[in-house]
């Protein structure tokens, strides 16, 4: 049998109510993990003993789906016995009263709170080099980002820390850091989960979302966080139409990553999926004309009304004035200014007249097109090095990274439908490369489903090698 740190959290969780290892003794192979790979700065709070005594108190629960299994949060979730810092300054001593209805589902079902995770600051960003506590690192090359906003959840996950994490995703947050670091990423349809008690950038685009080592796990944790069913049905790939959009999102890719995506297109068609050519021409136009306007209007009005209901002194001019990383300081504080503020009659126009002809545009490809999903690259290239904040090298030019990062993320999110992202294989100098699978609104289950039988003939992705394997 393999080490326990390598195990899925659906593996472990089999041993543990087999009672072939204990809540404690696989809360500490985690934990020794978490100390050998500490130079990750994945977390932002970790309290061993805490971790230890609730893996006792699991070891005489009831049980739960998910009794004994340690799972790390991003730090913008509420959580009552830890900080909820956000990543920012601004929150360093927020000390919520409740968890976040997300969290609680896991701790309903027997989850014990792992720690909380770093990201980048206020999720405003895909590097995860933060300000204030540092940047997290990638698991396969330290010198290079984890991706963001949730790059501690990504490589907690990656390197073994951790089964599975809760992240949040608003333009791509979950599925990058899954991708960047090897695992698999789910941003479920907007409004599948609560998104109370998170620390918010958007309520028309946030939601949580799970990274896990394999799809089982995501839909085991779907399945508790949405309050459904276990189980997946089984789905076999002969003649399942799969939308390739290679307009927009197969273009201008890195090598290697093109490489990657051709090599899973061919796999696809050798398992007999039909592939199908498909582009969506006003998709990137519409995504681009609704997603900055819904998300810049929206922070200002959602941080200040979560701020406010916790009680807090501090508004959204506060908190932006004492942002440390310099990418974040700059956005938010110009939302502050005449200038820089998004109007309303812009925000409502994106609202309620783009983002729907978004929406449409999507369900229409889907339908004319008869496929189940679309599939393509996660990210256009592997993760840049630290530092590279502003710009990144792609094919010989120098690109925004930001939005090179989010190109085929950003407009799923903002039309509001469900994407998994799954390791697809290494590049030449071993940093990991995804592929994601989006399907229509409300499909997330049927989406999981093919998205495990699409795990199944991709290659597997090893351990990162610089982590210790264990013993």
């Amino acid at each position: 049998m393999s080490h326990p740190t390598d195990w899925t959290a659906s593996e472990a969780l089999r041993e543990i109510r087999a009672g072939r290892i204990s809540p404690r003794e696989y809360a500490e192979a985690l934990l020794a993990r978490c100390e050998a790979a500490a130079g990750l700065n994945a977390f932002i709070h970790l309290d061993p003993e805490q971790v230890l005594a609730a893996a006792d108190r699991a070891a005489s629960g009831s049980g739960g789906r998910l009794n004994g299994l340690p799972v790390p949060v991003k730090d913008n979730f509420d959580t009552a016995d830890m900080p909820t810092t956000g990543g920012t300054p601004g929150l360093r001593d927020h000390r919520p009263t409740r968890n976040a209805p997300a969290v609680q589902r896991l701790i309903d079902e027997g989850a014990i709170l792992m720690g909380k995770l770093n990201l980048h600051e206020l999720a405003f960003g895909i590097t995860s080099n933060n300000g204030a506590f540092g940047p997290a690192r990638n698991p396969y090359d330290p010198s290079r980002i984890p991706g963001g906003s949730s790059g501690g959840s990504g490589a907690a996950v990656g390197a073994r820390m951790a089964p599975a994490a809760l992240g949040s995703d608003t333009g791509g947050s979950v599925r990058i850091p899954a991708a960047l670091c090897g695992i698999a990423g789910l941003r479920p349809t907007t409004g599948r989960y609560s998104q109370a008690g998170i620390v918010p950038i958007s309520h028309t685009r946030d939601t949580a979302g799970p990274l896990a080592r394999s799809v089982e796990d995501l839909a085991l944790f779907d399945s508790v966080i949405a309050g459904e069913p276990d189980g997946l049905p089984e789905t076999d790939l002969k003649g399942v139409r799969i939308g390739v959009p290679r307009g927009h999102f197969l273009e201008n890719l890195h090598p290697e990553t093109a490489r990657v995506a051709e090599e899973a297109l061919a796999a696809l068609a050798d398992a007999g999926a039909v592939p199908v050519e498909a582009d969506m021409p006003e998709v990137p136009k519409l995504d681009e004309a609704a997603g900055f306007p819904i998300a810049l209007y929206e922070t200002v009005v959602d941080l200040n009304r979560y701020l406010s209901g916790h009680g807090l002194s501090m508004d959204f001019a506060a908190l932006a004035g004492a942002a440390a990383s310099p990418d974040v300081a700059g956005l938010l504080q110009s939302l502050t200014t005449p200038e820089g503020a998004i109007p309303e009659a812009v925000y409502r126009e994106a609202l309620t007249g783009t983002r729907p002809a978004l929406q449409a545009a999507y369900a229409d490809w889907f339908a004319s097109n008869r496929v189940a999903a679309a599939i393509f690259p996660t990210t256009p290239l592997p993760a840049a090095r630290i530092g590279e904040d502003e710009t990144v090298e792609l094919n010989g030019e120098q690109a925004p990274t930001f939005l090179t990062f989010i190109r085929n993320t950003g407009p799923s999110s903002v039309a509001g439908i469900p994407g998994v992202t799954l390791p697809a294989g290494l590049s030449a100098d071993g940093l990991p490369i995804g592929m994601e699978i989006d399907g229509p609104a409300g499909s997330d289950r049927a989406l999981l489903a093919l998205s495990a039988a699409i795990e199944a003939i991709l290659p597997a992705t090893p351990a990162p090698p610089a982590i210790p394997a264990g013993s």
